[in-house]
Formats: structure tokens, sequence, C-alpha cells
């Protein structure tokens, strides 16, 4: 991240030397903004492996989903699309910090291709714990790598043609809903992985699951880029917090029209329920693999106002959540590892209680899990943090 000047950037002042160690030259904003969704993305996840029972599909199925898992779903929908957009912002506050887009593209071509190789690794480890799983499963950590290394040409673009390409991606990329390939024919496996999520058979007779297909993910991180200038160092915190009020205003609002008029944006119509619950319910059910425009335009929007709002916040609050964010790979291969064995550990203390799984007894206590969980990664983030900043070891920086 580029430090800032005064009156530009939103820092942490000195609450303390050890809080403010691993945060300093750093916008706090984002670190705080990426530290809230990777709280939000704990709690999904706390669902994944503690609610297995009730697996929520997607769109998420209304006829069986209860409005309080709904809505814990929908939170997490946050996660993906802001942390994508702020990999992009943050490739374009490192350029300006190491040397400008050369220095960025080859961080984002090398750093993209290192977490290819852990999501093929480390990370599906984590989630099978099984060194030949049947299905190996290409999810967020992967469609991050691939767009990063996707950013690496874009950037050299210019920043007009680079915001037209983002946009288009994003605004246009409902229209090839209609194209499929089956299995074994041409185009499958490369359609597979850029817009239809599907089954790529692998040479050794197993299966690669394309759950985060890659298309739309490149307009948002070239989108994420194209607003690095707003965060420039010397540049106006008070304008640039009106850019981002505006940006989230405006994609809300066309969320609410395109969705209203329920022809384009979704593939998923939204209909009147039951009751007024279940109509709001309905109307922002909306399709995260691949992210439709209604989608990304809700996310996006709701992600540009908090970051906005972050540059106001209380600086204790900051620094708090910050801390997660500032060291966000290891908090997503920690936590996936705690809960996998914790899980286990419950199974064996306690036998499963809802058919072959141990699950919580309801939404609420996924909340309450998430937060005791939340405090210990809290210290192993922050400790890594130091960590990373004073090592020294230029690999370090892939972490």
């Amino acid at each position: 991240m580029a430090s800032s000047s005064a009156g530009a950037l939103t820092v942490v002042p000195s609450i303390s030397a050890a809080a403010n160690a691993a945060l300093k030259s750093r916008v706090i904003s984002i670190d705080a903004l990426r530290g809230l969704v990777m709280l939000l993305m704990l709690v999904d996840h706390v669902r994944e492996y503690f609610f297995i029972h009730a697996q929520v599909s997607d769109p998420v199925d209304l006829s069986v989903t209860p409005p309080a898992l709904f809505f814990t779903r929908l939170t997490a929908h946050l996660c993906a699309p802001v942390f994508v957009a702020l990999t992009g912002l943050s490739a374009w506050l490192y350029g300006q910090q190491r040397g400008g887009p050369a220095a960025a593209s080859a961080f984002l071509l090398k750093r993209g291709l290192f977490l290819i190789l852990l999501e093929v690794t480390l990370v599906n480890f984590a989630w099978t714990f099984s060194l030949t799983p049947s299905i190996l499963y290409l999810q967020v950590i992967w469609a991050i790598g691939l767009s990063m290394v996707a950013l690496a040409g874009l950037l050299w673009l210019p920043r007009a043609a680079l915001i037209a390409v983002g946009l288009g991606i994003v605004f246009l990329h409902n229209l090839l809903g209609p194209i499929a390939f089956a299995p074994g024919e041409p185009g499958h496996v490369i359609w597979a992985i850029l817009h239809d999520r599907g089954l790529i058979d692998l040479p050794w007779g197993g299966q690669a699951r394309t759950s985060y297909p890659l298309l739309p993910w490149i307009g948002v991180i070239a989108l994420g880029y194209a607003i690095g200038p707003w965060f420039a160092r010397g540049s106006d915190a008070g304008a640039r917090r009106q850019k981002l009020y505006l940006l989230g205003a405006l994609s809300l609002l066309l969320f609410g029209v395109l969705r209203a008029v329920n022809i384009y944006g979704e593939p998923l119509p939204w209909s009147a329920g039951p009751t007024a619950l279940h109509t709001v319910m309905s109307f922002l059910n909306l399709t995260k693999y691949p992210p439709s425009l209604d989608f990304l335009l809700l996310t996006l929007g709701v992600g540009a106002l908090i970051l906005g709002a972050a540059e106001k916040a209380p600086p204790r609050v900051l620094t708090l959540i910050a801390t997660f964010g500032t060291a966000p790979l290891f908090f997503y291969l920690a936590h996936l590892y705690a809960l996998h064995l914790l899980n286990l550990a419950c199974l064996a203390l306690f036998g499963p209680n809802q058919g072959a799984y141990f699950s919580l007894p309801n939404v609420a206590t996924l909340w309450l899990l998430a937060a005791i969980m939340a405090v210990p990664l809290w210290f192993a983030c922050r400790w890594f943090a130091r960590l990373k900043k004073h090592s020294g070891r230029p690999w370090m920086s892939y972490l």
C-alpha cells in the first residue's frame, strides 16, 4: 500500500506503538473494509462447516431457506466483489509506491500465479483434508489469482480504456448466459473457466470444479485499479469520499431500477411473495456464480459507501478491524484450517447431531461461534502482520 501525506489518506493516529506498527504506511480505510468482509467471510465459512445440514443453493431456494439463514448468506455476498475490487485498488497503490505500472504488473503476475498454485494445494487441502480429492475446487483464491494475471496486462491500457473494458465486462457479461458447451465439446474447458460454472475432466481421472467463473471478476479488478488515483498521495480526502458516496449511490440506484424492471441484469426474476419480507428476499436473491450485473451493482455499491464512511470512522474501531485486513491471505488459510479441525474435534467429542454431520442448532450460534473465533484470529493476524513487516524477505510480500 502507498503511504499517505498529511490530510490526504486516512491513517491511524498514534493509539499505541504496538497497535500502529503493522498499519504504518497503509491506507487504513482500505484495510478496514478488507477486514470487515473477511469477518463476514468467517461467518459464512462457519455456516459451511457448522450448518452443513442446511446448505444453501445459488441463488438461494427461498422455499426452504428461513430468513435468518438467507440474510446471513446475503451479507457474505459482499466478500468476493469487495475483495477483488480492493485487490485492483491495492495494485495501483503498490505501483505508485514501487515504481509505476511496470512494478505493479510484475507483482500482479507473480502473485497471481502464486495464488493459483495455492488454490490447488493448501486451500483445497484445507477444505478436504485429502491429498487426492475426487474434485479439485477452483474457488475465490483461484479467481483472484487469474484476475491479477489478467490485470497485469490490462493495466497498460489508458485509464479511460481500462474503465471501458471493466464496465463492458461487468455490464454485458450476462448476455453470454445462453452460451453453453457440453463436456467434451470444443470450448467446454475454456468456457467453464471464463463464464459457465462446471466440471472439467482432469488427465488423472479427477475433476476440477470452476466454482468462480473468471470473466466478471476481471471486470471488477480492472475497475478497482481504475479508481486508484482517487487515493493518490496528496489527493483531497473530502473529494475522494464524495466520489465514493456518489459511486455507491449510483450503483445502488441502477441496481434498484434494473431489478425492478426484471428484464436484464439477473437471470432469476424476482416475484411477490406471501409477505413483504419474502418479497424483499426475492428481490435481493441474486446469482453469484458467475456474479450477475445486479449482484455486482448491489455489492460494489454497498462496498463503495462503506469505504467512504470508513475514512470518518473512529480510529480505534478502524484499527481493530483493519488488523484483519493487514494479513488477508494468512487469515484465509488460518481460518479454513481452524474451522475444519474444530469441526472434526466436535464430531469426535459429541458425534453427529444432524444426520451424518455435527451442526450448530441455529443461525444465531453461527454468528456467536464466528465472533469467538475472531478473537484468536485477530491476535494471529497482528502477529503475522508484524512478522511480515519486519522480515525483510521479498517473498513475504506474496503472503
